[in-house]
Parts: structure tokens; sequence; C-alpha cells
């Protein structure tokens, strides 16, 4: 499995490519600001072609590339309904500081040609991955998490599960290292996240990697062992 990762924009958003490997179809995840030129270079340099752009929560860090992205690779873009007005308007999501901060410029936004919805616990099959989607509102009400299951290549002899990780899962703003995400944004709901945190994540394995939207990646048994929000739970 390949997965490239790179922090964009002024919010360093974690952007990730994810593949079986090099000269494959690919997945984008959270393309956000400034994200497009670095998404370009990791297709160029792996011979990827994205297929499909998926989305964690609407909020305008994460997917302000979306459509570009999208649109260069002829890609479907996966986003939640509860969230799916934000591609077009995603001024709804924003704190006023950060409205106050794009205001000024010239920035227009619309939703992808082809746009598809996520359900909880719907599994997309995408560029040879299996997705396990869970929906995990409180940073936004259509926030969700992508679970896929982490094997190595191995030559001629095919892929090989390992033994130390069994999936990685792709937080978006549920879960950071040491932290969660906010909840004062519109659209934001602490208890909601709450419940997100419980019912979602504290089941998880502990040997599943987490892949957040900002910051180093991290574990469940980590977090489960070190995150205070977790632990209060």
């Amino acid at each position: 499995m390949l997965i490239a990762a790179f922090p964009a924009g002024p919010w360093g958003t974690n952007c990730y490519v994810a593949a079986t490997g090099p000269g494959t179809e690919c997945v984008v995840i959270d393309p956000g600001k400034d994200a497009t030129p670095g998404v370009i270079d990791v297709v160029r340099e792996h011979r990827l072609k994205p297929v499909a752009v998926l989305v964690t929560h609407g909020h305008v860090d994460h997917m302000w590339c979306v459509a570009p992205v999208a649109g260069t690779y002829d890609a479907t873009a996966w986003i939640h309904p509860k969230d799916r007005h934000l591609l077009a308007d995603p001024m709804q999501g924003m704190s006023a500081e950060t409205t106050a901060m794009l205001l000024g410029g010239d920035h227009t936004f619309a939703e992808p040609d082809d746009v598809r919805e996520l359900a909880d616990a719907q599994t997309l099959e995408l560029a040879g991955l299996s997705f396990v989607v869970d929906h995990t509102p409180g940073h936004t009400e259509g926030s969700v998490t992508f679970r896929t299951p982490y094997v190595e290549q191995h030559g001629q002899h095919g892929q090989q599960q390992r033994a130390d990780i069994s999936e990685v899962m792709f937080s978006g703003d549920l879960l950071f290292a040491g932290s969660i995400g906010r909840t004062d944004l519109p659209g934001g709901d602490h208890p909601a996240m709450l419940r997100s945190l419980r019912d979602k994540v504290l089941p998880l394995g502990d040997d599943i990697v987490v892949l957040p939207g900002h910051g180093e990646q991290t574990s469940i048994g980590r977090e489960r062992a070190t995150n205070p929000f977790l632990q209060d739970l």
C-alpha cells in the first residue's frame, strides 16, 4: 500500500493520496487550500490516476481544492450529505475570523461535476482499496472517518497483512495526536463529538494507525492511553 501525505495551505491541512502501489489508480483525501500542486507532484512521481476525492468534512481548509482536483482528473467527489452544502458555500462553516480573512479575494466555489453522498457504515471500493465510512458528527454535522486495511507489498509474493497494523484511519478533524477537533464553529456540537469518540473510536483496535487532518500520525492505542479527551470517556 502506498500512502503519500503532505501539509497544505495556511492551515497546514494534511492531504493524503492512497493507492495499492505505484502505477495504479488512487484516492485523494482532503485536498485543502494550495493542495493541488502537491497532488500533481505525488501523482506524477508515482504514476497514479486519481479516481476519487474523499472529503472527511466540509470545512474550507479540507475541501478548497476538491473541485479543481476532481475536475483535473475526472474523479468522483464523496462527502456526507449533511456537509454537502459546504462544497458550494463553505462560508457557512467558517468562523468570523476566517471569513474576514478570505473576503476581499476573488474566491468562488462550486460542486464538482460528480458528487456522491456517503452513509454511515458504508464500504467504498475505490482504486483497489476498501474504505469503511463512519459518520462521526461533532466537528461538523457531516464529519466522517475512513478506515482501510493496511497491507504491504511483498514483490512476487503479493500482499501481506502487517501483524502490527490492522487498519489505517483517516480521521479528519475528529481525532488528533493528543487532542480532538474543535466544536465551536457553525455546525459544531460538543456532546455529539463525545458520542462519536465513544461510539466510533473507543471500540477500535489499538493497532490502528490514525492519520489526522492536522499534525502528526498516531494510533488508537496511543490516544486511548494518553489523550485526555478519550481518558475522560
